[in-house]
């Protein structure tokens, strides 16, 4: 028996699935699974059918046949009791369903394992839910501040609860459609349940044991916790409780000023909070180089969101209906006091209860799962991808290392990760986004590097729309002026830092960038200003010139 997918043009719905199904039994094909939603069908045929005479079947069925491959046989599991698996999947968000659909794609027997809501962090928590209010949040802003003369606009007050039911219901269509419809749909098992590894080869949920030959840990992170005295005294809020309030509150502190910090603090005040953004480095962004930074700190600053940094946190205490944070900056004490305090510190990766040391799993000082290049532990029939390992948190890369490592594990494709061109974008107005090396660490790494720093004012887009708090900054290598690293701040940067990545992971050069076309008036034209101002001023050229 050989395993082929067939793509399959014309199915609508799941009786056109059955159609094409029947059609396929009807030459002998077994384990036939037919997807009007991907256009395919995945079929087992008999050495002596050839897979003509399936796609000949499938049209004379009045559907349209098309490209045909083989799919690759994979090691066929040692175990083949009730409950075994070929893989088995701790956690539900981006590197577990990534995993679980590429495994199942290779023919193996999957089962996923959630002990909370199917989807993770981005769909229900994270991404989803920050951005669509952050857009509200946005248009709410704008309306009420808008920097067009002659141009009368105004805002009302804010209805919290009204956004967050609308919030609440685009992210429940999202968990279904992307999440919970695709588990019925590629054929692989949801199992409910705190997960806990009593051996390295079997799990036990619910007092219920499965075994696999392969596993996959993928629990991903949820909010850190600093040591602060009094803190756990505290009523605070955290990324996910801050995201279900029902009512504005007028004042917000913020302990932390990563993208989360920054992304939350500036919702809230673009609500109409007054926000307090508290960090213990001297500067935001402090992995940045310092071009960055100081354009990130201007914008929040001129918004009117107050930024203290330098912090040593002395205690937080409540008092009244008041949350206060008493701080040390630069000697002098301070105490900052808000509504409501939201703490965003960072994140931990969700751990402590898989009991990973019986299974010969080694863990780092932040109890984050230690893998190898190819995403495998210190147990290698037991894999760890996303959030978990405490790389880039981005559901992007979440779902890249999922593929991967089903690749791996069921496959044995030995798939090395590469993370050396992740794009990574911070929501804020303006947004930041990132990809490749900054300045010092370039420098680190032994390059000889040349810059460019282009101030927004410079770019027309941004002269039009009148907002020019912002920078470009290009780092190449001295000797090729191959692009090492690009950073921005803009609005629309998370929309332009594709383009940077393309020339980050293909080694593309300053040059390129000059001779490329740059459509005139766009954020995107910035990335061709920058790499002119390598060795000329942009500011003594006529417009659209090279």
């Amino acid at each position: 028996m050989k395993k082929y997918r067939i793509q399959v043009k014309g199915m609508t719905c799941t009786g056109c699935e059955e159609h094409v199904a029947t059609a396929l039994e009807g030459i002998g094909a077994r384990n036939i699974k037919a997807s009007f939603r991907r256009g395919e069908a995945t079929l087992e045929l008999p050495d002596d059918v050839n897979i003509e005479t399936a796609k000949q079947a499938i049209n004379e069925a009045k559907y349209q046949s098309g490209d045909a491959e083989v799919m690759e046989s994979y090691d066929k599991p040692v175990l083949d009791g009730k409950g075994d698996y070929d893989l088995l999947i701790i956690g539900s968000g981006g590197a577990a369903f990534s995993a679980a659909i590429k495994a199942v794609e290779h023919g193996a027997k999957v089962a996923i394992i959630e002990r909370s809501t199917v989807g993770g962090t981005c769909v229900n928590i994270g991404c989803v839910p920050s951005k669509t209010l952050l857009r509200a949040g946005e248009i709410h802003h704008l309306a009420k501040s808008n920097p067009f003369l002659g141009l009368t606009t105004s805002a009302g007050s804010v209805d919290l609860a009204q956004l967050v039911e609308q919030k609440d219901e685009l992210v429940g269509e999202l968990r279904q459609h992307k999440y919970v419809d695709l588990i019925e749909e590629y054929g692989f098992e949801l199992i409910r349940g705190e997960a806990k590894f009593i051996d390295e080869k079997t799990i036990e949920v619910n007092d219920q044991k499965f075994r696999a030959k392969r596993f996959l840990i993928a629990t991903g992170a949820s909010p850190s916790i600093p040591d602060i005295p009094g803190l756990q005294e505290v009523d605070y809020l955290t990324s996910t409780s801050l995201l279900e309030l029902k009512q504005l509150p007028k004042t917000l502190a913020v302990i932390g000023s990563g993208y989360i910090a920054m992304e939350l603090g500036q919702l809230f005040h673009q609500l109409g909070s007054q926000v307090t953004l508290l960090q213990r480095s001297p500067r935001l962004l402090k992995e940045y180089d310092p071009e960055i930074s100081d354009a990130v700190t201007k914008a929040l600053t001129e918004q009117g969101i107050q930024v203290i940094t330098g912090v040593t946190y002395e205690r937080v205490e409540a008092i009244g209906d008041l949350k206060q944070v008493y701080l040390l900056v630069n000697g002098e004490y301070k105490v900052v006091k808000a509504e409501k305090l939201l703490i965003a510190t960072g994140r931990k990766p969700n751990t402590e209860a898989l009991h990973l040391s019986v299974a010969g799993v080694k863990t780092g000082s932040r109890g984050e799962i230690i893998v190898d290049e190819y995403l495998r532990t210190a147990n290698p029939n037991i894999y760890a991808a996303g959030d978990v390992t405490m790389g880039p948190q981005f559901v992007y890369v979440a779902a890249y290392e999922g593929g991967i490592a089903a690749d791996n594990a069921i496959r044995g494709l030995e798939r090395k990760v590469n993370l050396e061109s992740v794009p990574g974008v911070t929501f804020t107005s303006p947004s930041i986004a990132s990809v490749g090396l900054t300045e010092a660490q370039a420098k680190a790494k032994g390059y000889e590097v040349k810059t460019s720093v282009l101030p927004l004012d410079a770019v027309p887009r941004a002269l039009v729309n009148r907002q020019t708090t912002g920078v470009f900054k290009l780092v190449a290598d001295s000797k090729s002026l191959k692009v090492l690293g690009a950073h921005i701040v803009s609005e629309n940067a998370g929309e332009v830092i594709y383009a940077a990545t393309l020339a980050v992971k293909f080694g593309l050069t300053v040059e390129d960038l000059r001779e490329s076309f740059a459509p005139y008036l766009t954020i995107a034209e910035g990335l061709k200003l920058a790499a002119l101002t390598f060795d000329k001023d942009v500011s003594k050229l006529s417009c659209c010139a090279g």
